[in-house]
């Protein structure tokens, strides 16, 4: 049976913190910034952590379960 590959879209955008969960950054941050105000752009800079009903499909992604 072959290695099971992780996928490399996910390899990049998620990273798995000590405690278990999974980082990710908040999208809308990369142009057309000329509308948003600071403090959404400020807000946007921010990372975040995946949802928890969204935890396991990325999971399956990183070949962690």
């Amino acid at each position: 049976m072959p290695k099971m590959k992780t996928k490399s879209s996910a390899k990049k955008r998620f990273s798995i913190t000590g405690s278990g969960k999974i980082k990710r950054k908040h999208a809308f941050k990369s142009h057309i910034l000329t509308k948003k105000t600071k403090k959404q752009k400020r807000n946007l800079t921010q990372s975040g952590l995946v949802d928890k009903a969204d935890e396991s499909n990325i999971k399956l992604q990183l070949c962690m379960k």
